[in-house]
């Protein structure tokens, strides 16, 4: 059996999640230390209290047939880039600009080396790559097994989309599923959650979550205040809502073609990501 992580990974992960979190303002001085006064002290303690962040996403892609120790390499790049490129004086966090950048470093590796990848050479089909686990996950109430073809339609119709083209992407994808419960290596009994014991439990995680979902809310609040208002109004009903709205039912509330409301969910799109493009970049 193929070791689903390396010994190297696995110590990294146990370091990485042994590792204190920062609070906010002692992150902050180190972020000012490093950019400002180059302190290299500084940048490898904000460094090392950020890979968690690194473990977090490479298990996030932990089902796309990697290794784990190319998905923590990659991460850890980002990790590099984003040390590299912050500015603390923009008002975001570090822990929620390195996300970005970690979560970017991994998706472009994912496309340049996994061969299912291949065929994602649109747009749209990079989309259906990284969001069919969470559509069907969000339809069926689980992302394993082959979809079936009315969860494909409906995937398809809200990506845009040929049905045939989500099937294809679906069956590839599950061909390479792997699973966390994988034991660590050949000889030991061990099992990858094992590593996370007690994640979910710790209150300076809970924390720590929280306050990076407030980050994230407030970049996204920030980003749709650049919309007009009916552009708001699409962009809160179809993706913010807790019953998102369809686009024939946003079209006939505001008079307009489906097609019509298509183009201003786009249009909307683009403007939150140059937005955001232009905090982080």
């Amino acid at each position: 059996m193929t070791n689903f992580i390396d010994n190297d990974s696995k110590s990294f992960v146990k370091k990485a999640m042994s590792l204190p979190l920062l609070a906010e303002d002692h992150e902050l001085d180190l972020a000012n230390k490093w950019k400002y006064s180059n302190d290299e002290k500084a940048l490898h303690e904000l460094i090392q209290a950020h890979m968690r962040l690194v473990v977090s996403y490479a298990i996030k892609y932990k089902n796309y047939g990697l290794s784990m120790g190319d998905l923590i390499q990659e991460g850890n790049i980002g990790l590099m880039k984003a040390a590299q490129k912050f500015e603390p004086n923009r008002g975001f966090r570090f822990s929620t600009y390195a996300s970005w950048w970690i979560r970017a470093s991994i998706q472009d590796f994912l496309l340049k080396h996994w061969s299912i990848v291949r065929i994602a050479t649109t747009s749209k089909q990079k989309s259906l790559f990284f969001s069919l686990r969470r559509l069907k996950q969000k339809i069926n109430g689980t992302d394993s097994g082959n979809i079936d073809y009315n969860t494909a339609e409906n995937i398809a119709s809200d990506l845009n989309i040929s049905t045939s083209a989500v099937v294809n992407m679906d069956s590839r994808i599950t061909q390479n599923d792997s699973s966390l419960n994988k034991k660590i290596s050949d000889d030991g009994e061990d099992e990858f959650l094992s590593l996370l014991e007690d994640e979910d439990a710790r209150p300076d995680e809970i924390i720590f979550a929280k306050n990076e979902l407030n980050h994230k809310k407030d970049m996204v609040s920030q980003a749709i205040s650049s919309l007009d208002d009916r552009e708001t109004q699409i962009i809160n009903e179809r993706h913010l809502s807790e019953n998102p709205k369809t686009l024939e039912y946003l079209g006939e509330k505001l008079k307009i073609s489906k097609e019509r409301v298509r183009q201003i969910e786009k249009n909307a799109m683009n403007k939150m990501k140059a937005f955001i493009d232009s905090h982080f970049q």
